[in-house]
């Protein structure tokens, strides 16, 4: 079994994370999810020195950024997600 190099930060009550994790299992790729608590300050505030963004889903492929879920949309329509797997 493979290590996940993609993880994924996500929310309760988020319908973009859920959309983003079918999309992810739908082709394959592997990935660790991270759930943040809306009341995790330190969580947030870690994330967001990351990244930069305060939107959720947060999807990374190792340390690089691909984005939300319309970034990880947008990869997959260039048959981008097959080189995360």
């Amino acid at each position: 079994m493979t290590t996940s190099t993609v993880t994924l930060y996500t929310m309760n009550h988020c319908p973009f994370c859920e959309r983003a994790k079918a999309l992810l299992k739908q082709k394959g790729v592997g990935f660790q999810e991270v759930k943040l608590a809306e009341e995790d300050d330190a969580g947030w505030d870690t994330l967001f020195a990351k990244s930069g963004l305060k939107t959720m889903p947060q999807i990374f492929h190792g340390d690089t950024l691909i984005g939300g879920f319309t970034d990880l949309a947008a990869l997959d329509v260039k048959d981008g997600l097959t080189s995360l797997k």
